[in-house]
């Protein structure tokens, strides 16, 4: 095997030109032959009840940062430090709310946008949308739920689930939404999905202007906020769901209820549904 580097030996070992015990194998390539036989583990059942019980402080108390999360969770009867709260809060996409005077470094390579609504008067639907993604607690894992909604009628316009926090599952839902309309401000916080390239191309592309909220100031896009505490104290919690497929099939079932059944008092007790088509 002289003269070949790792690649090449990667390579006759993959494509089976060369029979080596595992042992040799491991050897070759530099490699624990442990690593063989190593499963990733998820979260323990501990560490899905602390999950979920900070998700549901986090939704009361958004501007908890980890240190008073920690006191929160030591008062329900979890034995944990601050180190063991910030890991899930980091797992679950979750950050303290409150102004901050500095915005933290973000990628050079996506640009932000300033906020539009400030002194937006909304008083129609389709003038402007928003989106973000909440943790869900699942009773052997967990999730991520994507959605659009209309800020003016409070309507889900779209929402996706994904087990993994990334890009591809909220470009599903924006793809679908905007076969539907396009708002005139499309509004979202400065997480990475939404100020990545790919997701500003195509509100971009469909004429929408972009519009972002200050770094950690959730208050700002708090329509959507609002949303993530009624899907979780009227069916996600209650509901304790099994998994991603059972999930899925619960909140298809929510969504339908919250657009057209659901009365809102800051309606006139229309549904979300009556108000965005104006029936």
């Amino acid at each position: 095997m002289e003269g070949f580097n790792l690649d090449d030996k990667r390579l006759l070992i993959e494509t089976g030109n060369i029979a080596l015990s595992q042992r040799a194998q491991c050897n070759l390539l530099g490699i624990q032959r442990s690593g063989l036989y190593y499963e990733p583990r998820g979260p323990s059942e501990e560490d899905l009840l602390l999950m979920r019980a900070i998700d549901k402080e986090y939704v009361q108390h958004p501007f908890y940062g980890k240190r008073r999360m920690a006191i929160e969770m030591k008062k329900l009867g979890f034995f944990v430090g601050i180190k063991k709260v910030r890991t899930a809060m980091h797992l679950m996409g979750l950050e303290a709310i409150y102004p901050k005077p500095n915005l933290s470094m973000s990628n050079p390579e996506h640009k932000k946008y300033p906020y539009l609504l400030k002194e937006e008067e909304i008083c129609r639907p389709n003038q402007v949308w928003a989106a973000d993604i909440t943790y869900v607690p699942l009773t052997s894992g967990f999730g991520y739920l994507f959605a659009i909604i209309d800020w003016f009628s409070r309507y889900v316009i779209e929402w996706q689930l994904s087990n993994m926090l990334d890009t591809d599952f909220c470009l599903e839902a924006l793809n679908r939404a905007l076969l539907k309309g396009v708002p005139d401000i499309f509004n979202t916080d400065q997480g990475v999905q939404f100020t990545s390239n790919q997701f500003t191309y195509v509100i971009e592309n469909s004429g929408a202007r972009i519009s972002m909220d200050g770094k950690g100031r959730a208050f700002d896009n708090i329509m959507i906020e609002r949303l993530w505490r009624s899907v979780k104290y009227e069916d996600i919690y209650p509901k304790g769901y099994e998994g991603l497929t059972e999930v899925k099939k619960g909140l298809g079932t929510y969504f339908l209820f919250y657009n057209e059944n659901r009365p809102h008092q800051s309606l006139a007790y229309q549904t979300p549904m009556e108000v965005y088509y104006g029936k």
